[in-house]
Parts: structure tokens; C-alpha cells; sequence
């Protein structure tokens, strides 16, 4: 896969650690559905701590996106579910630490509820 990161000055530029946009070629892409932090064994929520979420989420991911092929640095575009936007800061953080750069676009969505009592849920697209 080849990925172009887009970036102008005649927009915003990114609030943490994201592209703007990226461009990207390659012969099969791949949409993960939502990540939510499970502990793979159990099926229940690793805990109720925020940050545990989050990690465990971008582990789910990073399983599925293994098996489809591909690694982290594929990824072209992810979406992250708060249920919590005073966490933003916090996802950010560990999103940074994760993803490789140059960082994938995302957007990040403020959300009422979501499965299970997660307070967090990823999921990406990829292009392999």
C-alpha cells in the first residue's frame, strides 16, 4: 500500500494525532467493524477504567486488522466513539503512543452510549 498524507494550511490543522486527509493506493481495502474494549476470552469489558478501555480496544483491533493481513500502519482512516468528550485528551494520548506515524485520519464522535457499557469504541479502515 502507498499512502499520501494530505495536508494544506488553508484548512485546521489536525487537534492531535491525525492527518487531515490521506490518500491512499493498494489492491484490497478492508472496513473493521467497531472495537469496544472485551477482553477476547471473556467477552466482558476488560474494566471499568478509561485508559484499560482504550488499550483493549486498539489490542481488538490490531487482532483483526492482523488477520486480514495487514498491521497499524495500514490504516487510513479511524473513527473514535466517546461516550465521555472531557477524555478526549486521554484517548488522544494513547492513540499517539499506538498508531504509528504518519497518522491515519480520524474523526471523533461524542456518543450517548455504547454496547456493553463501553465508554470507548474504535474502528478503521485499511487499505493493504
Amino acid at each position: 500500500m502507498s499512502k499520501q498524507i494530505i495536508h494544506t494550511d488553508a484548512a485546521p490543522a489536525a487537534v492531535g494525532p491525525y492527518s487531515q486527509a490521506v490518500a491512499a493506493t493498494g489492491s484490497k481495502t478492508v472496513y473493521l467493524s467497531g472495537q469496544i474494549g472485551l477482553e477476547p476470552g471473556t467477552g466482558d469489558l476488560v474494566s471499568e477504567n478509561f485508559d484499560a478501555q482504550v488499550r483493549q480496544a486498539f489490542a481488538n483491533m490490531e487482532a483483526v486488522i492482523k488477520e486480514a493481513g495487514g498491521s497499524l500502519n495500514d490504516i487510513v482512516k479511524l473513527t473514535l466513539f466517546l461516550t465521555d468528550l472531557n477524555k478526549f485528551a486521554a484517548a488522544n494520548a494513547i492513540m499517539a503512543e499506538l498508531i504509528p506515524q504518519p497518522f491515519p485520519a480520524r474523526s471523533t464522535v461524542g456518543v450517548a452510549s455504547l454496547p456493553k457499557g463501553a465508554q470507548f469504541e474504535v474502528e478503521a479502515i485499511l487499505v493493504l
